[in-house]
């Protein structure tokens, strides 16, 4: 079993910065073995939006992120980021921090998720 924890979300103002954590824990995890660590959001709603992934060799942004978020992860730690520059109030959503075994856009590929932090962009 994988355990995800994510943090770091809050209230920031349009064009301010968050940067968000997701610790991963378990006795399977490491980046590798579970193949592909995303992000997605949701908004009141919405279904959930694809944001990110990090792979062993690639990431992928979703267009409306691209140049303005980036992810990283820290193996040693069993942390994957999200680091959020630019922000805008569209950016307001719960993120979810997911593992799974292969990259992918669609959440349903997804067997691992966290309990969501809230980001709020105020305009």
């Amino acid at each position: 079993q994988v355990r995800l924890v994510e943090s770091g979300g809050g209230l920031v103002q349009a064009g301010g910065s968050l940067r968000l954590s997701c610790a991963a824990s378990g006795r399977t995890f490491n980046r590798f073995a579970m193949g592909c660590m995303g992000w997605f959001r949701q908004a009141p709603g919405k279904e959930h939006e694809f944001v990110s992934f990090i792979t062993w060799n690639s990431t992928r942004f979703a267009d409306s992120v691209k140049g303005r978020f980036t992810i990283f992860t820290d193996n040693i730690k069993s942390t994957v980021y999200l680091q959020m520059y630019s922000l805008k109030p569209e950016d307001t959503a719960v993120y979810y921090c997911a593992a799974g075994p292969t990259s992918s856009l669609e959440a349903s590929a997804y067997d691992y998720w966290g309990q969501g932090t809230q980001v709020t962009v105020s305009s």
